[in-house]
C-alpha cells in the first residue's frame, strides 16, 4: 500500500479539497500519513494569493524531496492552476494539477502519465524536466463546482461544507478569479445531504465555506440566495453550530441581519472584508462601497445581533496608499468596535490590474503599517473578550492544548478563541464555561 501525504496551504475552501482528496485516497487503498513522515507521494495542495504563499509552496516541495528524494511531488491548486509553467520547472516536480484537477487524484496516482484523464492539458515548455505532467483546465470555462463531498476532516472539529466556488468580482488586486474561476454554486439538495453526511459523522459545528459565499444561488435553476439557504438549514438542523465564513458588507441586508438575530443554527460571527478605509483606495481597489457604508454596515450589526463577534480583513499598502489613506483605514477600524482583525500586507500579483499601477508602497513601510494594525487587532481582542469577563457562555471544545498556557482550546459561537481547564476526551462537545480574563482562559462551570 503506496504512503500519501498531504499539506494545505491558504484558505478554508483549500482545506475542503485536501479532505476530498484525502477521503478519496483512502477510499483507493492508498494510506494517509503526516507530511512530516517519509511518503512515497507528497501532494501540496497550493495557495497563490500573495508572493509569500508561492515561496511557502517551493519550501514544502523542497522539503517533500528532502524526505524521500525517491518520492513523487505533485504540485496542486491555486498556485498549480495559475503558473504551471512556473511550477514545473521546480526541480523535483513530477505533477502539476489544476484546481478541478484534484478530484482525480487516485486516478493520477494509479497511472504512470494520467492517462485517460480529459480535458486536460499537458505540455514541456523551453526548460521544463521531460517527466513533468501538466493537468489543467481552463478554469473560467468551469460551470458546476466539483470536490465539494466529504465526511471527515482529519485534525479538525469542526467540518467545513463547500457550497460555492468562484469569484467574478475581479477586485483590482485579486488573482483568485484567475485561480478558481467563475461563480457557481452547489444545490440546495446537495447543501443539505452534506450537512447530514457531517452531522451523522458526528460533526458538531460546520463552517460554510466558498470563495464569494454572498453569489451563492444565482446561478442555480432556480435561482435562490444564501439568505434562502441560511433559513432552510435553521428550520433542518437547528441544534447544529453552522459558521459562515465570510461575506461581503454589500451582501449584508437588512433581511439577513434580521434573520442572524434571531437564527438558532447560524452563529453570531461574521468576517466581513474591509480592505481599505479610504475612499479613494476602495475605489483604486474596485470595492463597490465607501468607507461610511462599511461602517453603517458594521453598526447595523452590532445594533440587532445580540454579543456578535466580527472580524475583518484589511489590506495594507495597496498602491497609492500614503500616510493620509493609511490613517483614515487605521482611525476607521480603531473606532469601530470590531472583534479581530486579519491584515495582509499587499502583494502584487502578475496579471493583476492593480499590478501595472503607480506609486507601490515600499515594503518596509507596509511592514512598519501592518505592525500597527496587528497591534489594534490584539487589543480590540482583548477588548472583546472582556466584555464576557464573569460571564457563562458555551463552547466547543477542541482537544488541542495551547502551547503557551497548556490549557485546552475551545470556541463559543461568536469566536471567542478560549482556554479551559478541562480533559481532551471532552473534544467535540459543547460545554457551559465562565470567562476569567482577558486573555482567554475559562473554568467548566
Amino acid at each position: 500500500m503506496k504512503t500519501v501525504a498531504i499539506t494545505t496551504l491558504g484558505c478554508k475552501t483549500n482545506q475542503t479539497d485536501s479532505a476530498v482528496m484525502e477521503e478519496s485516497l483512502k477510499q483507493g487503498e492508498f494510506r494517509l500519513t503526516d507530511f512530516s513522515d517519509q511518503a512515497d507521494v507528497y501532494i501540496i495542495n497550493t495557495c497563490t494569493v500573495t508572493h509569500k504563499s508561492d515561496f511557502q509552496s517551493r519550501q514544502l516541495i523542497r522539503r517533500a524531496k528532502r524526505q524521500n528524494p525517491d518520492a513523487k511531488v505533485i504540485v496542486a491548486g491555486c498556485y498549480a492552476q495559475v503558473s504551471p509553467d512556473e511550477v514545473a520547472r521546480i526541480e523535483g516536480v513530477d505533477y502539476v494539477i489544476g484546481n478541478t484537477g484534484k478530484i482525480d487524484i487516485v486516478a493520477i496516482l494509479g497511472a504512470d502519465v494520467g492517462a485517460g484523464l480529459a480535458p486536460a492539458q499537458t505540455g514541456h515548455p523551453q526548460g521544463m524536466p521531460l517527466q513533468t505532467k501538466i493537468i489543467t483546465t481552463d478554469i473560467l470555462k468551469e460551470r458546476e463546482v466539483k470536490g465539494f463531498k466529504v465526511s471527515t476532516f482529519t485534525g479538525h472539529t469542526r467540518a467545513f461544507l463547500k457550497i460555492q466556488e468562484g469569484c467574478h468580482a475581479f477586485c483590482s488586486y485579486c488573482i483568485v478569479p484567475y485561480a478558481r474561476g467563475g461563480s457557481r454554486s452547489v444545490s440546495q439538495t446537495d447543501v443539505m445531504d452534506g450537512l447530514k453526511r457531517l452531522v451523522d459523522e458526528g460533526y458538531k459545528e460546520v463552517v460554510l465555506t466558498g470563495i464569494h459565499l454572498g453569489y451563492y444561488g444565482e446561478d442555480l435553476s432556480p435561482a435562490t440566495d444564501l439568505l434562502s439557504l441560511a433559513k432552510t438549514i435553521d428550520k433542518e438542523f437547528p441544534k447544529l453550530r453552522v459558521r459562515i465564513s465570510s461575506l461581503e458588507p454589500t451582501e449584508i441586508t437588512d433581511e439577513f441581519i434580521e434573520f442572524l438575530s434571531t437564527s438558532s443554527a447560524v452563529c453570531n460571527h461574521l468576517h466581513i472584508p474591509l480592505q481599505s478605509g479610504d475612499d479613494k483606495i476602495l475605489k483604486a481597489m474596485n470595492r463597490g462601497y465607501t468607507s461610511s457604508f462599511f461602517a453603517s454596515v458594521i453598526e447595523k450589526v452590532l445594533s440587532k445581533v445580540a454579543d456578535v463577534g466580527i472580524g475583518v480583513d484589511v489590506i495594507v499598502g495597496f498602491p497609492g496608499e500614503g500616510e493620509g489613506e493609511f490613517l483614515n483605514t487605521y482611525n476607521l477600524l480603531k473606532r469601530l468596535p470590531v472583534s479581530y482583525l486579519h491584515v495582509f500586507p499587499y502583494s502584487k500579483r502578475k496579471g493583476t490590474p492593480a499590478a501595472l499601477f503607480l506609486k507601490h508602497v515600499h515594503p518596509d513601510t507596509i511592514k512598519k503599517r501592518c505592525v500597527l494594525l496587528r497591534e489594534m487587532s490584539e487589543e480590540k481582542k482583548r477588548e472583546f473578550m472582556g466584555r464576557f469577563v464573569g460571564e457563562e457562555v458555551s463552547a466547543l471544545v477542541e482537544g488541542k492544548k495551547d502551547t503557551g498556557s497548556g490549557l485546552i482550546k475551545a470556541t463559543t459561537r461568536n469566536s471567542l478563541q478560549l482556554q479551559v481547564a478541562c480533559d481532551t476526551w471532552m473534544r467535540n462537545q459543547e460545554i457551559k464555561v465562565v470567562v476569567a480574563d482577558r486573555e482567554g482562559r475559562a473554568v467548566k462551570s
